[in-house]
């Protein structure tokens, strides 16, 4: 939906309607055909077609709104087209990177939710529950990736969600070099929503408060007071620096922002948890 479309590039559903309807204008009055482009005109739409897939499937794997933690329909479709673009475009690192990071997460899927559909984050999941064919699958194809010395974003991704998937346990987990991946994945893409993702490995590897200190460099962001991920991170490690009452205002911000129900549930119980 325009919705959800408007969610994933982090803009207001105004802005999303007035672009698809410029875009579908511009497509009708240049009779823009649809057809497989010459190969030299792959590269330079490659990119826009990769993004799109995976935000069809992060849009699946934590979907937006609704009462389900997760659309299996679209996070399906998006790793049988990421197959599909893999046989087509074997060469292409990214493009393998990608299936690779899709299948890396997609394998932890069912330990996300409890038999009564309670949220269950990282740090406690059952890790017995985690599909191991999914993760091979995806470790051989991300070391058949990065022999291609064609290093991107997508393969960067999947390396830290290998190293997740690889790790025996939460206390296990190589956070240094997850930290260390973010820096290079936020060197080569500077975007608010790396930053965030790299505080919260900051947190774990180095300290809290430089967590919070890289998180400062992107509050005046606009995109970012509208970003619930933002908010909930901030919150937890306000939380973990004992700083209660910034904490509690975070989450009650995240909790505004949150429209997926089982979502919603999960930040409203750590909100009463702090009191």
């Amino acid at each position: 939906s325009t919705d959800e479309i408007a969610n994933a590039y982090l803009v207001s559903n105004k802005t999303m309607a007035q672009r698809l309807v410029r875009a579908k204008k511009k497509i009708t009055l240049a009779q823009i055909p649809f057809a497989t482009p010459e190969k030299n005109a792959l590269k330079e739409r490659l990119s826009a077609v990769l993004a799109v897939l995976y935000l069809i499937f992060n849009e699946g794997y934590s979907s937006s709104n609704g009462t389900a933690l997760a659309r299996q329909d679209l996070f399906n479709e998006a790793i049988r087209l990421a197959r599909i673009l893999h046989e087509l475009l074997p060469e292409q690192a990214e493009v393998t990177g990608l299936l690779a990071l899709m299948l890396l997460h997609d394998a932890r899927r069912h330990a996300r939710t409890s038999t009564v559909q309670q949220f269950i984050p990282l740090q406690s999941q059952n890790r017995r529950r985690w599909d191991q064919e999914r993760i091979r699958e995806g470790s051989t194809l991300l070391k058949a990736a990065l022999k291609q010395q064609q290093l991107g974003s997508y393969q960067l991704q999947a390396c830290i969600s290998a190293i997740h998937a690889e790790s025996t346990s939460w206390e296990e987990t190589d956070w240094h070099q997850i930290a260390a991946l973010y820096q290079l994945l936020y060197t080569m893409q500077p975007t608010p929503v790396i930053r965030v993702n790299q505080a919260v490995a900051v947190s774990y590897a180095q300290s809290t408060r430089h967590a919070l200190k890289l998180l400062e460099t992107i509050e005046d962001v606009p995109a970012m007071q509208t970003y619930q991920p933002y908010f909930a991170a901030k919150a937890d490690i306000y939380s973990r620096l004992e700083k209660t009452e910034l904490a509690r205002k975070c989450l009650t911000k995240a909790i505004e922002l949150t429209v997926n129900t089982i979502e919603k549930t999960y930040l409203q119980e750590k909100l009463d948890k702090l009191g």
